[in-house]
């Protein structure tokens, strides 16, 4: 009986110690994590939403608190002026989440460009998302206050050929992210203030 209570003891000891191990490595590598995803992931997809912006928009960003949520807006400069703003935001694919990136010129609440950042949508027909620049551009100049959905359901978005599950998927992210910024909307030009020259 004594061994079985040492062998115990022992036991959640060592898991007690791993477990707090890996909680400080999670803990030691989180920012190197997030700079790696924001360089290789994310920023392609922010430069090319915002190709020709005066700033780096990758760099000037912000964060406002949603809720239990802190959200991140990256900033793209036009003119010497800060009127446009891109979020992150995510809805489930076919496959597996799916996260989109969606640039609004918060002048005329409009979307300027998106991009898909992370899917694991099936290659050729989901993936079309990312590979097909004449999809994605089906939601420039779209109101981001109003819900975005594809023709099938009554909105404006041709789905891809194969892959509505995916199409819908995008569309609702950027109806996620239109009511994000519409319900942040203040806070936004508040912080896009700074960034104005």
């Amino acid at each position: 009986m004594r061994e079985m209570i040492k062998m115990v003891v022992v036991l959640t000891l060592l898991s007690a110690f791993s477990g707090g191990l890996l909680a400080a490595v999670r803990v030691g590598t989180k920012d190197q994590i997030e700079n790696q995803e924001l360089k290789f992931v994310k920023g392609p997809v922010i430069m090319q939403i915002f190709k020709g912006a005066s700033n780096d928009p990758v760099k000037d960003r912000f964060k406002i608190s949603d809720g239990d949520i802190e959200r991140i807006f990256f900033v793209g400069i036009f003119d010497g002026k800060a009127s446009r703003v891109i979020l992150e935001t995510s809805s489930s694919g076919f496959a597996d989440t799916l996260g989109l990136m969606l640039g609004i010129d918060v002048d005329d609440d409009k979307i300027m460009s998106a991009g898909v950042t992370t899917h694991k949508e099936t290659p050729g027909l989901g993936a079309k998302a990312t590979t097909d620049p004449s999809w994605i551009t089906q939601f420039k100049g779209i109101s981001v206050l109003n819900e975005i959905k594809v023709t099938n359901d009554g909105g404006k978005i041709n789905a891809i050929s194969g892959a509505t599950v995916t199409s819908r998927a995008v569309c609702l992210a950027a109806t996620d992210a239109g009511k994000i910024y519409s319900r942040l909307k203040p806070q936004i030009l508040e912080k896009l203030k700074d960034f104005t020259k």
